[in-house]
């Protein structure tokens, strides 16, 4: 599909609009359907399309799959530790009323860095789940080009 002109014009539109509608669903997703799942699978297809008209190594020079890993794991350090300062504070593990002395404030502060954490943890997910079937299928195709 790089070859395709018409395509690389369209994907080069396209994908930061898709990024910007993953960031919408993201920080508004409290508010209405949608959240840190959704962004982060929104997200990781702005970046799958992207590696299908351009390729997997321009892909991984944009995040790299190392990124990928460390990415997957803050996400999961910033849900956890969340929850944490909210027992260490005396409260239920994600119970946000302890975070700030405003309870409502509160309630808004933990649910964004909340999502923000699932949606961190989703899109480098998926992407990397994405770049490793593709790496196993150039593996395949290059096992089956060169003679045994």
């Amino acid at each position: 599909m790089s070859d395709n002109k018409i395509l690389r014009i369209v994907a080069r539109f396209l994908i930061p609009l898709i990024m910007l509608f993953a960031l919408y669903i993201q920080f508004h997703g409290e508010y209405s359907p949608g959240g840190g799942f959704q962004a982060g699978v929104v997200f990781a297809a702005a970046w799958i399309l992207f590696v299908l008209i351009f390729g997997l190594a321009m892909g991984l020079s944009v995040i790299p799959k190392r990124a990928m890993y460390v990415l997957m794991l803050l996400g999961v350090l910033i849900y956890c530790s969340v929850g944490l300062i909210n027992v260490l504070q005396g409260g239920a593990f994600l119970d946000f009323s302890t975070l700030l002395s405003d309870p409502q404030a509160a309630q808004q502060a933990g649910i964004v860095t909340v999502e923000l954490g699932i949606g961190i943890t989703v899109a480098n997910a998926i992407m990397l789940i994405f770049t490793l079937f593709a790496e196993r299928k150039a593996q395949q195709q290059e096992q089956q080009e060169s003679p045994s």
